[in-house]
């Protein structure tokens, strides 16, 4: 039986399309890690891009997930029903004056960039260059009333100067000291979207007390900004284990997009749910 020390992973996919084999490894990671603790394994549906989700995925991810013979807690929670807990943690933010609206298109931000001496290379990650962050009160208000649209950026520096230094415990690499200039001012909502991904899953963690964040190594460094995020909101900090990614015989990543084998599809050809997770490491469910 759980205990109250006891862990509690999540597994939180996008409605955006059928699981494969990446998301298998990592619904199945999450829960073995809860399960070897005595703790609890929690499902959450990240929902948040209503251009993308769509009712008939978030059906496949629970018929995918039974199927595999995993078992989460109810009720799931839907971040699309969630939009009040992050407005809060905006309006939060806001009154530490740590938002400033942007106005840049995302051609507008590469042409600042490319523009800059010492361009990143092809691949590496392309900071804000913070022109909106320069601008006066008064034209940010003008603009708003006269209904551009805009982003809400987070000032990384002012952020980090009220915070201090941070630093965040990966199971796996040990103690990770926060390194902010990467990430330069990040976008935490849009005026059609109130949300963000670091900013909302941020904030469903900590309400859903997970003490143990399980996810893939593509997203080591984006803890950074959850951390300062946690420090900033005073939210509980979490243990992280990222783990490590899937690729296919090219060596490339699978994802959905690349249009990798789903779990649908593995299993239209015959292959069995145990025989799956052995094939990923996991003889036990």
């Amino acid at each position: 039986m759980p205990t109250a020390a006891a862990i509690i992973t999540r597994f939180a996919p996008s409605p955006t399309g059928r699981l494969h084999l990446g998301h298998a490894y990592a619904a199945l990671f999450a829960a073995r890690a809860a399960k070897e603790a005595g703790g609890r394994f929690l499902l959450r549906i990240e929902d948040i891009d209503r251009t993308r989700a769509r009712p008939a995925f978030e059906t496949a991810i629970y018929e995918d997930l039974a199927w595999l013979g995993l078992v989460w807690e109810t009720p799931v929670r839907r971040q699309s029903e969630h939009m009040a807990d992050y407005a809060s943690a905006l309006a939060r933010l806001d009154a530490l004056g740590l938002l400033y609206p942007c106005f840049c298109t995302r051609a507008g931000i590469a042409r600042e960039i490319a523009s800059a001496a010492g361009a990143p290379h092809e691949g590496e990650l392309l900071p804000y260059p913070g022109t909106c962050r320069r601008l006066a009160a008064a034209e940010r208000q003008a603009r708003i009333a006269a209904g551009e649209r805009y982003a809400l950026r987070l000032d990384i520096a002012k952020a980090g100067a009220l915070t201090g230094p941070l630093a965040w415990c990966d199971r796996a690499r040990g103690e990770e000291r926060v390194a902010l200039a990467r990430h330069g001012d990040v976008v935490l909502a849009r005026k059609v979207l109130g949300t963000s991904y670091h900013l909302a899953v941020t904030v469903d963690d900590a309400l859903q007390g997970v003490t143990l964040v399980t996810r893939g190594e593509d997203l080591f460094r984006a803890t950074d900004l959850h951390r300062l995020l946690q420090a900033l909101l005073a939210l509980p900090v979490p243990r992280y284990h990222h783990h490590p990614l899937l690729s296919d015989t090219g060596g490339e990543r699978l994802a959905k997009r690349a249009g990798a084998a789903t779990l649908a599809d593995l299993r239209a050809g015959g292959i069995s749910a145990a025989e799956l997770r052995a094939r990923l490491g996991f003889f036990e469910v």
